[in-house]
């Protein structure tokens, strides 16, 4: 699982919700505020979901609008979460309370304090752990999500791989830091629908240009997921943006503002917060040499049952079982035949929540079961290298490169065709 993109939004979770100059609306009485298809969203659902907007917003000095934009706002990432977090479950994904505590584990060690600590911080700022829990598990399963809904719909063609190669970025193209703000087009939209996005768009970029600070114009218009953190998307290599961003980038200073964008998800406003200067050559890649034991989730073997076989082989394993030997027995993975080797795995090889396991382990340890997409593994890392120069490593580079490239993209189009699809009511201004 890639934490590094959790952390910002679920450690805000933790900080004491204090008096601000525009405290969230009070609402008096729970009540459903919406339906999305079957599932209702309530008013304390939105309440929560302020509460921590807010504070995000303020964590970041950033002035939040209006309160009834805001309202507007929280309940469109509200729905748009329940649409996918419903997807996730129609399409079996979950995450086991055993990879929660390790997630929580390591959410706790990145603030250098144990989980009783962070428990006890928690409640003590009022928050309640099993909600902070059940949070956690909800950001853990939009990540996954995206993962395999990306990776399902991203290819890249060893024509593409060429290309890049035979025009490889400036070196001085490096990192930037961006915000953005984005204006989702329907899959399907009209001529009509089209203008009035657009001319939606003139009005935040006209915000901008007359002085309002970018963050409120994001948490104002924007229908990205990151609309209430200010529509910041953090530190990205340019050559792994969309050639749409990164030709708008080109021509921008830092505190620059790009001219309205359009891409296939809608129209797009950037702002460049500030630029890294490029390392030369290409960055040193890690290679881990694993093998693994697969007990796949299915109708007839439920989580509870293959959690319980894997712990059966661990134990085993543990009191000296040769690995290779029941991988052969017991895997249902088609290295079963190798005696569940891998070979050598390259970063991004495998599916993160996988990498991440297989990263934090020594050469010969083996793993805790471990929860994908694909079922639960025990992992063990046999050997590592760094490979430095290869021509296969080379178009690994690339690979990854241009995945990334066409990830977010792929993705926005997959969020639009899901809200499309999705039946939602409003009942919010019921009384």
């Amino acid at each position: 699982m890639k934490l590094r993109h959790l952390l910002p939004l679920l450690l805000a979770l933790q900080l004491p919700i204090v008096a601000q100059s525009a405290p969230a609306p009070v609402i008096p009485a729970d009540r459903v505020i919406a339906v999305v298809n079957s599932e209702a969203i309530t008013e304390y659902d939105l309440k929560l979901r302020l509460a921590a907007a807010l504070q995000q917003l303020h964590a970041q000095n950033i002035q939040p609008p209006a309160e009834d934009v805001m309202v507007k706002q929280a309940l469109e990432r509200l729905i748009m979460d329940r649409i996918q977090l419903q997807y996730a479950k129609d399409t079996g994904l979950s995450v086991s309370d055993g990879d929660l505590d390790a997630t929580i584990r390591r959410i706790a060690e990145s603030n250098n304090a144990s989980v009783a600590d962070m428990k006890a911080s928690i409640e003590h700022d009022g928050m309640n752990w099993d909600h902070f829990r059940q949070d956690i598990r909800e950001q853990v399963v939009l990540s996954r999500l995206r993962d395999r809904e990306v990776d399902n719909r991203v290819t890249v063609s060893d024509g593409e791989i060429d290309n890049y190669l035979a025009n490889p970025p400036p070196a001085e193209s490096g990192k930037v830091n961006i915000a953005h703000i984005l204006i989702r087009a329907p899959e399907q939209a009209t001529p009509e629908q089209l203008q009035r996005l657009r001319e939606r768009a003139e009005q935040a970029l006209a915000q901008i240009k007359a002085g309002e600070d970018f963050g409120k114009v994001a948490a104002t218009f924007s229908d990205a997921p990151d609309a209430l953190t200010g529509g910041v998307v953090g530190l990205r290599a340019v050559d792994r943006l969309p050639p749409l961003f990164g030709d708008a980038l080109g021509k921008l200073q830092p505190g620059g503002i790009s001219d309205i964008l359009r891409s296939p998800a809608g129209f797009h406003i950037i702002k460049l917060i500030e630029r890294l200067d490029a390392k030369q050559g290409l960055p040193a890649l890690k290679q881990t040499h694993a093998r693994h034991i697969l007990i796949r989730i299915n109708d007839l073997t439920s989580e509870a049952d293959a959690r319980r076989k894997l712990d059966g082989i661990k134990e085993r394993l543990n009191n000296g079982a040769d690995f290779a030997e029941l991988a052969r027995l017991y895997s249902d993975d088609l290295s079963a035949s190798k005696g569940g080797d891998l070979g050598w795995l390259y970063q991004g090889d495998t599916v993160p929540e996988f990498e991440h396991a297989m990263d934090e382990l020594k050469i010969g340890e083996i793993s805790k079961p471990v929860q994908s997409s694909f079922g639960l593994h025990l992992i063990q890392v046999l050997e590592r290298r760094v490979d430095e120069g290869s021509k296969e490593r080379q178009r690994l580079v690339a690979r990854m490169a241009l995945r990334e490239r066409k990830a977010d993209e792929a993705y926005q189009d997959w969020l639009r065709q899901q809200r499309d699809q999705a039946y939602v009511e409003y009942r919010l201004d019921e009384k």
